[in-house]
């Protein structure tokens, strides 16, 4: 049961944004600030990804862990309306996995930063997770998922 009216669900729901988010935001503003320059949310590239160096061939995702599905502690399913959350967020993740396979077939290496690498009680330092970043576009060359935790090499 919800505890809030259904009209009052749907003003909540349509004040969430999908650009510009406090995440991105911090994101951005310090690669802007360690001198990197980007583009935001290209359109000619699968899924158009929150941020894109090209001159490093990456992109930069920054998801939402309840919108992504991301097993941490942020999420939890949701108690009403089971079906259409499951159908939504498991969506959401088979269109992650195949935008990033499409990516790596561009030759574009891709980086997740987690909602919880940036908020939550398992949140990363703003320092160490830009130093992270950095290192990655100057030398990674793989894909590579950002939590709260850690930072692991994934293959889409």
């Amino acid at each position: 049961m919800d505890i809030v009216s259904p009209k009052t669900r749907s003003r909540m729901m349509s004040g969430i944004q999908a650009k510009d988010t406090k995440p991105e935001l911090i994101v951005r503003k310090a690669l802007h600030k360690e001198g990197f320059r980007y583009r935001l949310h290209a359109k000619d590239l699968p899924g158009k990804p929150d941020i894109v160096l090209p001159k490093y061939k990456a992109v930069i995702l920054i998801n939402g862990c309840f919108w992504h599905g991301h097993d941490c502690h942020l999420f939890k399913w949701p108690s009403t309306r089971q079906e259409f959350w499951l159908k939504k967020i498991t969506g959401n993740q088979q269109r992650d996995i195949k935008n990033r396979l499409s990516l790596e077939k561009e030759d574009w290496k891709s980086l997740v930063v987690w909602e919880c690498a940036i908020r939550g009680k398992h949140r990363l330092p703003l320092e160490p997770l830009i130093s992270l970043i950095k290192n990655w576009l100057l030398v990674g060359d793989c894909s590579v998922d950002v939590t709260g935790i850690s930072a692991k090499h994934t293959d889409p």
